[in-house]
């Protein structure tokens, strides 16, 4: 690490021992820059975060969360909060690289903004160019844990994020014995896509002076990789959610790493993902026909209405309407969705309407084709939307009455959270965290959607018949399910409080 700094706009702030620091590193935040279900955690949970101060065991403290995204450039430079707060060099084999952060206010939050060439060189969040990426976010990934030290700002806690900043554990890791400023650092590392490892990081990891694990329990072809090293050295390793937490301990779902992550269980454990339930309400939602709530469910049929107005469907509100709205991708379950409704239509062919259909979203050009064929086939019933269009998200989960996911796996979800919080029942496979968050009629009383098991089409149809048959029966029974999941808790407070738990335990046990 080089010593030399240059500290601009903001004097350094030694802080209140009684208050935790914490510097959350991500590859992207929402609003800022988002391009997935990361950058509604790295957008929501730090805001969660500090507004807690509560007291656990012999601590009583406050947060001072801190968010530390890459300077990508696509996130807009012209905010007139933009201050740059820090410039100084990371060392490399080929030279040293200069730094530079920026910080803004945003809503109450403090957010760094790291620039430096590996991340002004690329024009997106992630690429095709996987060796690249690995060299930028292991560069970002030492950046950032320089910045506490430059800043003159005691970091208690360090809280990484997947492969992509998975580096900067490691790198605490070893230089934390040496290191007076990081001696009482402790580290969190999420995984929210465990199979995404960081597998062209080898080359960024030697480039920054990061040297591969020796005498491990990792596998050997794992000790030189990105997430591995993290998950290796971290002092806490959280999962999306409590069922994944278990399920990568399995080889089915472990991507390699089940028996070394069995053999590291004492230090895993599951915190669900939560959702901003400001942005994401049906009774203030300025983007809906007619808002709602659980007290009042009756407009909502207006919107669905208005919805198959819009994609030209029949409008009738006895027509069951599923939709699916994802990422098209085979560990999304799009293929087995495409093969559930083509059975349940061959099956019900003397039914002129047994229910329409739509698709939303992009991603497999492969899976893209096979929702508009599906339309082809049947285009009084399917709609196959291959755009990402968050306004028609929202009316579809407004208006129609079930939502597919039969993911793979599923680390937490937040379709299915955004889903019931809009009165449309889920029906998923029951993976992650999509067991932990719907309830079905099969175990639950207070019933909240449908689960199946096998990752088959035929296990979905029978998920799918088993809600229509509950749709088509009394009335009461499905506004009462619409209302049980309305009004379940997902917020971040939730999940907020759990990390604060996890801080103090570990500052404790240092």
């Amino acid at each position: 690490m080089d010593n030399r700094v240059k500290l601009i706009g903001t004097s350094a702030l030694m802080t209140n021992p009684s208050r935790i620091n914490v510097l959350f590193m991500a590859s992207e935040a929402d609003p800022l820059i988002k391009v997935g279900g990361l950058g509604d955690v790295a957008g929501s949970l730090p805001r969660a975060l500090t507004s807690i101060g509560t007291t656990t065991g012999r601590r009583s403290a406050s947060l001072d969360v801190r968010l530390v995204i890459p300077f990508h450039p696509a996130i807009k430079r012209d905010r007139s909060s933009l201050q740059k707060v820090a410039e100084y060099q990371v060392g490399a084999t080929g030279g040293k690289i200069p730094v530079s952060v920026f910080s803004l206010d945003l809503d109450g939050l403090l957010v760094y903004l790291l620039d430096g060439p590996p991340i002004a060189s690329e024009t997106g969040v992630y690429s095709a160019d996987l060796a690249g990426d690995g060299y930028k976010y292991v560069f970002f990934s030492q950046a950032a844990l320089s910045l506490p030290k430059r800043l003159d700002w005691r970091l208690d806690i360090l809280h990484a994020n997947d492969w992509h900043t998975a580096a900067a554990v490691y790198s605490l890791a070893l230089n934390r014995l040496t290191d007076p400023f990081y001696r009482n650092t402790a580290s969190v590392l999420t995984i929210h896509n465990l199979p995404y490892l960081g597998a062209m990081t080898s080359h960024a990891l030697s480039a920054f002076d990061l040297p591969p694990a020796e005498n491990t329990s990792l596998p050997a072809w794992a000790n030189h990789m990105a997430l591995p090293l993290g998950l290796l050295t971290a002092d806490s390793i959280v999962a999306a959610s409590p069922g994944y937490s278990r399920e990568i301990m399995t080889e089915e779902f472990g991507s390699g790493l089940h028996s070394f992550l069995r053999a590291h269980a004492s230090k895993i454990t599951g915190i669900l993902n939560g959702l901003d339930t400001r942005r994401w309400d049906p009774a203030t939602d300025l983007e809906l026909v007619a808002n709602f709530s659980s007290g009042n469910l009756s407009p909502r049929s207006i919107n669905k209405g208005y919805l198959q107005s819009e994609l030209e469907l029949d409008q009738d509100s006895a027509f069951p309407l599923l939709a699916m709205v994802t990422r098209m991708d085979p560990q999304k379950g799009v293929d087995l969705a495409i093969q559930a409704i083509r059975l349940l239509l061959h099956e019900s062919k003397q039914e002129k309407h047994p229910f329409q259909v739509i698709f939303l979203g992009t991603g497999d050009p492969v899976l893209e084709q096979s929702a508009r064929s599906l339309e082809q086939e049947y285009p009084n019933l399917i709609r196959a939307r291959i755009t990402y269009n968050e306004r028609l998200s929202r009316h579809i989960f407004a208006g129609a009455d079930m939502l597919l996911m039969p993911s793979r796996y599923e680390p937490c979800g937040l379709s299915q959270m955004i889903a019931m919080r809009y009165g449309c029942i889920p029906i998923a496979r029951s993976t992650g965290g999509l067991s932990d968050t719907i309830h079905d009629p099969l175990d639950h009383q207070n019933r909240t959607g449908f689960l199946f098991k096998p990752a088959k089409p035929e296990a979905l149809a029978d998920a799918i018949q088993r809600a229509l048959a509950v749709l088509k029966g009394p009335s009461d029974n499905w506004q009462a399910m619409q209302v049980y999941a309305m009004q379940q808790d997902f917020s971040w407070d939730r999940s907020a409080q759990e990390y604060y738990q996890l801080y103090s335990q570990l500052l404790d046990s240092k």
